[in-house]
């Protein structure tokens, strides 16, 4: 599993992981292929159809794993103060995948500052806490990872706790493998996380390399074994949110509208005849990748196309693929 994340286009920070595990690194390719690839099998080819909005087909079989954003707490100091937790959790009700969106368009498209966009989530969520005493006299290091939405993250959690009375301090410690043990000494008391790639980090920590998976595309199974794994690593986690930063596959709002489909059930139903598929060089030899889209949901790629990661969304919108690898939380995902 990746070390932090991140595939986003300015934000490609943080060990990009989940695609790392599941799709490899980006590929170093630019080429497409010819989009229309004639029907090798017989039913319907769908050809790419060009549009400037993307939109994520439903992973309405979990073919990925759960990778809600979720507070991870240092243990001693979730202990030692009872209202931390539950302070993190309003920011976890408050946040979903759209929302998540947004934050990240306003960062990494529209230029805001980290700060700036989550002091306006905390106002216009209304997440300011109703104590502004709770936290007097206590302070909290909140670690970011080097990518702007785990930045973006972080000031949002330090904004609220900061309204409770807290001093909260970001500082960003890099990837996952520098930031973690941070956490876990309590240099660091929290920082957002990843669901399912720091529950197979930690997995892997615990039981080596070849550990058998635990994560899966179960938030709570996933969250529940993330909560077994932190309870031995020092680690508490607060509530986990219905925002997710994982591997999807991306269409044009025209192709969409014209073979009428929102999940990849649908794709599969309606594209029998196969798709051209944008993705990573590794994409093909993935099991997130093309390999699942084969073994899960039986879509069949007739072409495949492999672009740099940061092209990908490009591809699509021009028409050179009906469908890519994309980021769920991408800014530019936004509508």
């Amino acid at each position: 599993m990746r070390s932090t994340r991140r595939l986003t286009v300015p934000a490609a920070a943080a060990g990009l992981l989940l695609v790392l595990a599941a799709c490899g690194d980006p590929g170093s390719g630019g080429g497409s292929a010819d989009p229309t690839a004639a029907d090798a099998g017989g039913g319907t080819v769908c050809e790419p159809v060009a549009g400037d909005q993307l939109v994520v087909l439903d992973d309405d079989q979990g073919l990925q794993n759960a990778d809600n954003i979720i507070p991870a707490v240092n243990a001693a100091a979730a202990a030692a103060d009872p209202a931390l937790v539950p302070l993190l959790d309003g920011v976890s009700a408050a946040l979903d995948t759209d929302k998540l969106i947004q934050l990240n368009k306003a960062v990494d498209i529209d230029r805001q500052t980290s700060t700036e966009a989550a002091e306006q989530f905390v106002a216009d969520e209304s997440l300011a806490a109703d104590d502004a005493s709770v936290g007097a006299g206590k302070s909290v290091v909140i670690g970011a990872a080097n990518f702007s939405e785990s930045a973006t993250l972080s000031e949002i959690y330090a904004a609220v706790l900061r309204s409770a009375g807290y001093t909260a301090e970001v500082q960003t410690i890099g990837n996952r493998e520098t930031y973690l043990p941070a956490l876990q000494s309590g240099q660091i008391t929290l920082t957002p996380e990843y669901a399912a790639t720091l529950a197979e980090f930690l997995n892997t920590q615990a039981n080596g390399p070849d550990a058998e998976p635990v994560a899966s595309g179960d938030p709570d199974a996933t969250v529940a074994a993330l909560t077994t794994l932190g309870a031995d690593a020092d680690l508490t986690f607060g509530a986990v949110s219905a925002a997710q930063d994982q591997n999807a596959f991306a269409v044009t709002s025209a192709f969409a509208e014209e073979h009428d489909v929102s999940t990849l059930s649908d794709l599969a139903t309606a594209c029998d005849g196969g798709v051209v598929l944008a993705g990573p060089a590794e994409c093909p030899e993935r099991p997130f990748c093309q390999i699942g889209l084969e073994e899960t949901y039986g879509i069949t790629v007739s072409e495949f196309a492999s672009y740099d990661f940061g092209l990908i969304g490009d591809a699509v919108r021009s028409g050179e693929a009906s469908i890519g690898l994309v980021l769920s939380s991408d800014g530019s995902l936004a509508s």
